[in-house]
């Protein structure tokens, strides 16, 4: 008499959770050590008994706040100008789509220091739309709070471009199909039918392009410098504090490990099922 087999399983293929060979198993292993290991050295060498002195210093609560204020204002700015790029690209109106779609994810791969020169010569005093501002206007956005906006959000949307369109592009279409039979609009059958469909998409995409403007570095500090209280966000203090006080730059590095960690848990529900 045969054993009895797992409720599911596939006569040939192994029931869900079965083994792996060890080669890929250990593997795995390793690959989660790299990802994992940094995270508990940073706890392990935290301070913890003067974590909450240290995180609530006036210098690290106002990068904090510089933080959490240019990543919320870089994702709302992302919104609305992702979403509609996203449907552009989705739509294939601009040709051709792919080298469109290129240029648009470029920012993901490049170095974020050329980010930042490259914002330096389109908006720096003497760039090619920066020197207009000064002349017509006496303002230019370096070395201000709008150039760590700037150079988030430049940093940061192609994550939520990339993850409406992917939602657009595996959307079902017999709602909107229906609509356009019931007599509406274009604009009304994308807000009120197509963007519904795809809010998990969008809420995925603004959480990534949050997280990112969050920790970005290297563009902000070549385009809007390192000034405290103006555009010192926290990941250049955390830069500035190892270089007199490990003990501050370990506490920061913590807080903001986990505040990008209760970002995720408190979206993963409904924006990233994935987390469940």
């Amino acid at each position: 008499m045969s054993a009895p087999r797992s409720e599911g399983s596939t006569p040939g293929r192994p029931a869900s959770g079965g083994t792996l060979p060890r080669a890929i198993s250990g593997v795995g292993v390793l690959g989660l050590v790299v990802l994992v290991g940094p995270l508990i050295a940073l706890a392990w060498a935290a301070p913890w008994s003067r974590m909450w002195t240290l995180l609530t210093e006036p210098a690290a609560l106002q990068a904090l706040g510089l933080s959490v204020a240019g990543a919320s204002l870089a994702t709302l700015l992302a919104l609305a100008l992702g979403v509609p790029l996203a449907a552009v690209l989705a739509s294939g109106v601009i040709r051709p789509v792919r080298l469109v779609r290129l240029l648009v994810v470029v920012p993901m791969v490049m170095p974020p220091v050329v980010i930042g020169v490259a914002l330096l010569t389109l908006l720096g005093r003497r760039g090619l739309v920066g020197q207009y501002l000064d002349d017509w206007f006496d303002w230019t956005p370096t070395y201000t709070f709008a150039a760590v906006v700037i150079a988030q959000l430049v940093v940061a949307m192609p994550f939520l471009v990339v993850s409406v369109e992917a939602a657009l592009r595996s959307r079902n279409l017999d709602a909107e199909e229906a609509a356009y039979t019931l007599g509406a609009s274009r604009m009304t059958t994308f807000w009120w039918i197509t963007v519904p469909e795809i809010r998990a998409g969008i809420g995925a995409g603004a959480i990534m392009c949050f997280a990112r403007a969050l920790g970005e570095f290297g563009a902000t500090v070549t385009f809007a410098g390192n000034v405290e209280g103006v555009t010192q966000t926290m990941p250049l203090a955390i830069y500035l504090s190892l270089q007199r006080d490990d003990e501050s730059a370990i506490a920061m590095a913590v807080g903001l490990v986990v505040l990008s960690l209760l970002v995720l848990i408190g979206m993963r529900g409904r924006w990233l099922p994935a987390l469940n």
